[in-house]
Formats: C-alpha cells, sequence, structure tokens
C-alpha cells in the first residue's frame, strides 16, 4: 500500500449548486480552496463558506485534506487508498482532484475521526 501525507487546509467550505443556465457566478478565488464545475445540468462549486452568495443552494460545514505532492495521471489506487479506510468507518467524502493533485473533503464533525483513521491505515496528517 502507499503511504500517502495528507494537508488539512484551513478554512470551512460550502459546496453549493446552482442552475447551469444561469450565468457563470462572477468570484475572485479565496481561501486555502476553491473549485467551480459546470456540467449540463448544474454549477458545482466548493467555496469558503464566507463566501455563499444569498440564493445558492449550499451545503456548509465541509473541511478539505489535500493530498501532498504531484501524481501522474497513470497512477492508480490514490483515491481508493483514501476512501477504503474511511468508508469502513461510515464517513463520507466529496473527493476532488486537479491536473497535479487530490483533495478530499470531509464533513467538519468527521474531520479529527477521518485524520485517525487515515493515520491507522498508515497515512501522515499535517496541519
Amino acid at each position: 500500500m502507499r503511504r500517502l501525507t495528507l494537508k488539512i487546509l484551513p478554512d470551512k467550505l460550502s459546496v453549493c449548486r446552482l442552475p447551469a443556465d444561469q450565468p457563470a457566478p462572477t468570484l475572485e478565488p479565496a481561501g486555502s480552496f476553491f473549485s467551480m464545475t459546470r456540467t449540463a445540468d448544474e454549477w458545482s462549486m466548493v467555496v469558503p463558506s464566507a463566501h455563499v452568495q444569498p440564493g445558492w443552494e449550499a451545503e456548509p460545514g465541509w473541511r478539505c485534506l489535500e493530498l501532498v505532492g504531484t501524481f501522474d495521471f497513470s497512477l492508480t489506487g490514490i483515491m481508493s487508498a483514501l476512501a477504503g479506510p474511511l468508508a469502513t468507518a461510515g464517513i463520507s467524502i466529496f473527493p476532488m482532484a486537479t491536473w497535479s493533485t487530490d483533495f478530499l473533503l470531509v464533513r467538519d464533525g468527521d474531520l479529527d475521526e477521518a485524520c485517525l483513521v487515515l493515520q491507522r491505515a498508515g497515512h501522515h496528517i499535517t496541519r
């Protein structure tokens, strides 16, 4: 099994949804994590909770763990090495990825337990 290092990002985040036919929200990326994705069905955004706008459908209370390092596209099993132990512990996740690395969002109330579970699985957590 691959040992991974994850860094806890400081912001409390909200996962938000807007209709796909709405123009793109004009937001300045802020905080330690910001993501905006559009599909045919919706805009999906992860933003610091303080930046949620009135009228947005929002699910607050998320924290982000960033995988430290750059991971080649050919690597496999990275997310399953994290998701498996968390699923066994009953901790739900919201996984995300960028070109260089992966991110794992967990509920703020599950953060401490998620870190313990991941450490027991052999991973390293930093703040």
